[in-house]
C-alpha cells in the first residue's frame, strides 16, 4: 500500500501535475482550506454526481465570501456547514434540472421571478442579441397595487386585467395582469412577444416599458400610466375633453410617427398588428401613445431584403374591422397590414364612428364602405363626426384625412403608402388645417361653399414636409 502510493506521488511530480495535497500546501499560509478544495469521495456514480452538485454549490459560496470584507473563522464554519447542508439536500432532491417555482402568495417571499429577463433573439444579420429588463418580484407586485386591488383596477382587455400602481420611487405604471392559461391557452406567446418587441423601443409616442414578472401561474407586465384613457373613449365621449380636429390630427400624427419608427428605426422592424383606436392612450395634453404589444411580430430584416423575402408568413391575428384583407386570406404579414389598420383609424377620427356599427342599417354598418361611398357622391361632409363644427377648415381637413384613408385601404399592399408618406400627408393636411382656419379668423364661410375636392391629391406624398418626424 505504501508503495503504491509512493508510486503515484513520484507519477504525478514527474508529469508536472499538481495534487490536491500540493495545492492545499501552496494555499494554507494564505487562507483555512475551503470546503471546494476537498477531495471527492470515490464511492458510486450516485453519490459522486450528489458530490459534484455540493461541490459546485461551495465554489459559489466560496467565491461570494471573497467579496465580503470579513475573513474570520466563524466565515469559513458557517461556509463548511452550508456545504454539508447543500450535499444533505442533494441526497434527498431529484436529480432535475429545472425546478418551477410554486405559485406565491400574497405576503410570502417566494415570489422571484422564474428567469431573468433575457430574451435570446437574432438581428437583421442573424447575431444573436439579449435585451435585459427589469424583473419584479411578486412581494413588489403585491405592494405596489394594493394586491391586486378591484379599486385599482382601470381596464380589462384580451389578455388579462390592467391596474394602476405605484413603484417605490412613486412613479406611477399600469400593472397588466395576464389571464390564466385554462382562460387564455396562448397567455404565454403573447406575454413573450410583447416583453420581447417593448424591450426593443424607445419612443415618445410609446408606451415605455419598465419590466415584467413570469413566476408560476402568474404573468404581469409593467408599463408607464397614461391616465386620460383610450382615444375610443374619448370619441365616444365619455372620458376627457372632446376633441375638436386640431388634437384629432395631432393625435394621427403622433401615431403615424409611432408606427413609423416601429417599420423604420427600430433595432428590428417590428409590426404591431393590432393599431386600434382602443390601443392609443392619450396623455392629460391629448399626445397620444401607443401600447398593447402582444401581437406584434418581427418584420422582415435587412438580412432578409437583401435575400429577397417579402414578408412573413405567421397565424392571423388582430382585431375584427382592422385586418387587412390581404392577410387574411394569404397569411402574409408585411408592414402594409399596419398602414391598412393605420386607414382604419383614420376614418374613426374624421367619422367618430367604430369600424363595424353593428346597430346601424346595413348599408351603413361597415364605416369604411359608407364613407368611400359617401366621398365619391361628393359628400364628404356627412361622413364628418357630427359632433364636430361645420366649419371650412374641419371639412377640408376631414377630407383630405378621408383620401389618404383610402390609400391606406387599397385592396393590394404594394398600392398603400409607407407609414413615412402618411407621416408626411398628415403634415400637409395639418398645415392646411391651421392656414384656413388662420384665414377665416372672422370671416363666416358657409360649408356649402366649399368646392368638392374628393379627387384632389392634396393628401398624397407631396405638399409641404415641414415639421420634425421625431419631434418633442
Amino acid at each position: 500500500m505504501e508503495g503504491r502510493e509512493r508510486r503515484r506521488s513520484m507519477s504525478s511530480s514527474s508529469s508536472g501535475r499538481r495534487t490536491p495535497e500540493l495545492e492545499r500546501e501552496r494555499w494554507a499560509p494564505w487562507s483555512p482550506a475551503p470546503t471546494w478544495s476537498r477531495p471527492l469521495s470515490v464511492g458510486g456514480g450516485g453519490s459522486r454526481a450528489a458530490s459534484l452538485k455540493s461541490l459546485f454549490r461551495t465554489i459559489g459560496l466560496w467565491f461570494s465570501s471573497l467579496s465580503t470584507s470579513s475573513s474570520s473563522s466563524s466565515s469559513a464554519a458557517a461556509t463548511s456547514a452550508s456545504g454539508s447542508n447543500a450535499k444533505r439536500r442533494s441526497r434527498r432532491e431529484p436529480n432535475d434540472l429545472i425546478k418551477k417555482p410554486p405559485l406565491p402568495g400574497p405576503g410570502s417571499d417566494q415570489g422571484k421571478a422564474s428567469m431573468r429577463g433575457l430574451y435570446n433573439s437574432s438581428r437583421g444579420r442573424g447575431i444573436a442579441t439579449q435585451f435585459q429588463s427589469s424583473v419584479f418580484s411578486m412581494e413588489e407586485i403585491l405592494r405596489a397595487t394594493n394586491n391586486f386591488s378591484p379599486a385599482l383596477k382601470v381596464g380589462q382587455g384580451g389578455f388579462g386585467a390592467v391596474y394602476r400602481g405605484v413603484l417605490p420611487d412613486g412613479t406611477l405604471v399600469a400593472v397588466k395582469r395576464a389571464k390564466l392559461r385554462d382562460q387564455n391557452p396562448h397567455v404565454d406567446v403573447e406575454f413573450r412577444s410583447e416583453v420581447k418587441a417593448m424591450a426593443r423601443i424607445e419612443h415618445q409616442s410609446l408606451v415605455r416599458f419598465y419590466g415584467y414578472l413570469e413566476c408560476g401561474q402568474e404573468r404581469v407586465i409593467v408599463v408607464e400610466f397614461v391616465p386620460n384613457g383610450t382615444l375610443r373613449e374619448h370619441l365616444d365621449r365619455c372620458n376627457g375633453r372632446f376633441l375638436d380636429m386640431g388634437a384629432r390630427l395631432e393625435i394621427a400624427i403622433d401615431v403615424a410617427h409611432a408606427v413609423t419608427y416601429l417599420h423604420m428605426y427600430a433595432d428590428h422592424p417590428i409590426i404591431h398588428r393590432d393599431i386600434k383606436s382602443s390601443n392609443v392612450l392619450l396623455t392629460p395634453s391629448l399626445r397620444a401613445k401607443v401600447g398593447d404589444f402582444g401581437f406584434a411580430r418581427l418584420g422582415v430584416g435587412e438580412a432578409g431584403a437583401a435575400d429577397g423575402v417579402t414578408h412573413v408568413t405567421t397565424q392571423v391575428k388582430g382585431t375584427a374591422g382592422y385586418l387587412d384583407p390581404e392577410y387574411l386570406k394569404t397569411c402574409q404579414l408585411t408592414d402594409r397590414s399596419d398602414v391598412y389598420s393605420f386607414g382604419v383609424l383614420l376614418l374613426e377620427i374624421a367619422s367618430g364612428r367604430r369600424p363595424i356599427e353593428a346597430r346601424r342599417e346595413m348599408r351603413e354598418r361597415l364605416t369604411a364602405r359608407w364613407a368611400m361611398r359617401k366621398l365619391a357622391e361628393g359628400a364628404a361632409a356627412d361622413v364628418l363626426d357630427p359632433h364636430l363644427p361645420r366649419t371650412p377648415a374641419t371639412a377640408r381637413a376631414a377630407e383630405m384625412v378621408m383620401e389618404l384613408a383610402f390609400r391606406c385601404l387599397a385592396p393590394v399592399r404594394q398600392e398603400r403608402p409607407s407609414m413615412g408618406e402618411c407621416c408626411r400627408a398628415l403634415w400637409a393636411v395639418r398645415k392646411t388645417y391651421r392656414d384656413m382656419v388662420v384665414a377665416a379668423a372672422g370671416d363666416e364661410t358657409p360649408l356649402s361653399s366649399i368646392s368638392d375636392r374628393a379627387s384632389s391629391s392634396s393628401a398624397g406624398t407631396g405638399g409641404d414636409r415641414s415639421g420634425e418626424l421625431w419631434r418633442n
